[in-house]
């Protein structure tokens, strides 16, 4: 009997130690093996690297972002527009390892996948060099190129997108650098210890109060339960819970309606909204938003974040006016400002067009999904309305193109740098273009500008709808 026992004791842990093995098994086939292939230190992978010519990068139109040259160690990734691309494709070196595009599409870069095996096969019959895919984004070189040249000289972002399909077709952050391995070699040790963190790709990195621009979000829950229709006595100042809260500059807009409090951007109207919503309501247009949500990319793209656990009547305002604990991605302030362009639907933004094998073949096309309804049909048409108001005549009309009309948002908000005689808030804005049949949306962000949105972002925003338009 004891015998008998002892080996069933021992099958029982022969039995869990195989289903451990095969459990263990599963999950690195499954959610391991690619993080292992792909990860830097992966001497196999720099092994079979060199055996292999490493895929091209191109622009929707087939314009050259990136390519290699040379064979086996000597092999070198080359980035002909310098430093336009830092922010999107990356790098990829021997010393340094792959980051952004290079290091989430290595695989497809180098071919790697259940033909692998074949087609090396076939290329030590023939004599040929193995060949990696070749990966097409989304970004238009015309307009990447016009989008850095807008903010050379400037800390900051911009990113414009299709608001229907959510293609990024242009995303610049500065301030960049050089990929190329050369140039980084010369520059490491100053890019790493630079205070204005070259390598921060801002516009999907960076987190940012959203300030006025937030006011649109504001005024779409506000119309959604039933507080569209309210007047506000604008006297430049309002207490609310102790707190005073000034218009920009002290103005007084005197009676006004949500659609002049959103052109002239009225803090004190936003303010009292805010509080009107309540916290459930606050808390619900974030979620609504995406907020604390992670958002699929091409590339990591952090969370934008509500950060408040109980929220009193000051943090309500701070909310409704796009200030307090709020913080946003620009390429997030784009897609929600694409949302209200495409009947309240929030699009997932799309980075790469496809990828492509040798023979031409697609072999990932990746299609528009919507991820959430921000707001139904008729509120974003009567927000988009509300915008063209901002450009026509408020805050934004330094957005205008002439024949067209546009809808856009200012926004300037605080930072660390917001006090005193001195003070260097950021500058926002965001708007789409046409305004009836919207064809392009975007989202500027000028860092410690100093200045308005409406006076240093909007004409950037205004140059790259032109451009895209016409």
């Amino acid at each position: 009997m004891n015998n008998n026992k002892r080996i069933i004791f021992s099958l029982i842990i022969m039995s869990l130690l195989f289903f451990s093995l095969m459990a263990y098994l599963t999950y690195f086939e499954f959610f391991q093996k690619d993080n292992i292939l792909a990860n830097s230190y992966n001497q196999r992978l720099y092994e079979y690297e060199e055996s292999v010519v490493r895929g091209n990068i191109y622009d929707r139109n087939g314009t050259l972002l990136a390519y290699s040259e040379g064979e086996g160690e000597n092999q070198k990734r080359i980035y002909p527009h310098n430093n336009l691309y830092s922010h999107i494709i990356g790098y990829s070196t021997r010393t340094y390892g792959k980051i952004l595009l290079e290091a989430k599409y290595n695989n497809e870069l180098l071919g790697i996948n259940e033909l692998k095996v074949v087609v090396d096969l076939k290329n030590e019959i023939t004599g040929q060099k193995t060949k990696g895919n070749d990966v097409y984004l989304t970004i238009d070189h015309e307009l990447q190129s016009l989008a850095e040249k807008l903010l050379k000289g400037k800390s900051g972002s911009v990113v414009a997108m299709n608001p229907t399909t959510g293609e990024v077709l242009a995303m610049v952050s500065k301030p960049d650098y050089n990929p190329n391995e050369d140039k980084l070699k010369e520059n490491w040790s100053q890019l790493v210890e630079s205070e204005e963190s070259p390598f921060l790709p801002r516009a999907t990195q960076g987190l940012y109060v959203p300030g006025s621009t937030f006011k649109v979000a504001i005024a779409s829950s506000a119309i959604e339960n039933g507080l569209g229709d309210e007047t506000f006595d604008d006297k430049g100042t309002i207490v609310i819970d102790g707190k005073e809260i000034r218009n920009f500059g002290g103005k007084e807009f005197g009676t006004i309606d949500m659609k002049d409090a959103l052109a002239y951007s009225s803090n004190t109207a936003f303010a009292q909204i805010g509080v009107s919503l309540g916290e459930q309501n606050l808390r619900n247009l974030s979620a609504g938003l995406g907020f604390n949500k992670s958002i699929g990319f091409g590339i990591p793209l952090k969370q934008s974040s509500f950060d408040y656990k109980k929220m009193n009547k000051t943090d309500m305002a701070a909310v409704g006016m796009g200030q307090g604990k709020l913080l946003v991605t620009p390429l997030h302030m784009a897609m929600i400002t694409s949302s209200i362009a495409n009947r309240g639907m929030m699009v997932e933004p799309l980075l790469v067009q496809k990828v492509t094998g040798i023979t031409g073949n697609h072999m990932i096309k990746n299609n528009p999904t919507v991820l959430y309804q921000t707001m139904n049909e008729q509120t974003s048409s009567q927000i988009n309305e509300m915008m063209q108001q901002v450009v026509n005549k408020g805050t934004g009309t330094k957005a205008k193109i002439a024949g067209i009309e546009v809808a856009g948002k200012t926004g300037t908000a605080e930072n660390e740098l917001s006090n005193g005689d001195n003070s260097k808030e950021h500058a926002w804005f965001i708007g789409f273009a046409p305004a009836e049949n919207p064809q392009i949306a975007v989202s500027v962000i000028i860092e410690y500008s100093g200045s308005t949105g409406g006076e240093v972002a909007a004409p950037i925003a205004q140059q790259i709808m032109r451009q895209w338009i016409k």
